[in-house]
């Protein structure tokens, strides 16, 4: 091993061989020097190491999700797929509760499935997305029907699926 220094990530000190997919899991809560709290979750949508949503998949339910998500939930800042293509860092103001945000990621991926058209998707052109030949509404639709149908838990090691 070289004596690079790395900081210690908690999501790579996270057992991927123990938790059960799918399910919202607060990684934790920063504060500022003012007291605004930042929460970051992890949405996993996939088993680790036993799938993962094909790039143009994920890539349109990134899209689709981030919109869809500014309509139910005040103060997302950011969700971002996970390289490994099993879901995604979700990064709000405040410290909201795992369960609401299953909530708005159940409704939402509910709305992909059976609401959501090509024309809904945003960021799809070569001036608003950076690959935009990479999407596939369908495979976006298919994934997240699979999520739905083995419900979204709100503890990682435990399928305590929201109703």
């Amino acid at each position: 091993m070289s004596d690079v220094e790395l900081a210690a990530v908690e999501s790579f000190a996270l057992d991927h061989t123990k938790v059960l997919a799918p399910y919202v899991r607060l990684i934790g809560v920063e504060h500022g020097p003012k007291g605004d709290a930042i929460s970051n979750f992890d949405i996993r949508l996939v088993q680790p190491n036993e799938g993962e949503i094909p790039t143009a998949g994920l890539h349109t339910i990134e899209h689709t999700i981030a919109a869809l998500l500014r309509t139910r939930f005040d103060g997302l800042i950011d969700i971002s797929p996970f390289g490994c293509r099993t879901g995604f860092h979700m990064i709000v103001w405040g410290e909201p509760t795992s369960s609401e945000v299953a909530e708005a990621i159940k409704s939402s991926l509910t709305d992909l499935v059976e609401r959501v058209e090509w024309d809904d998707v945003p960021g799809t052109t070569a001036e608003s997305c950076g690959n935009y030949r990479d999407h596939s509404l369908h495979s976006a639709k298919e994934w997240s029907k699979q999520v739905l149908a083995q419900g979204i838990s709100i503890d990682a090691f435990d399928r305590s699926v929201i109703a």
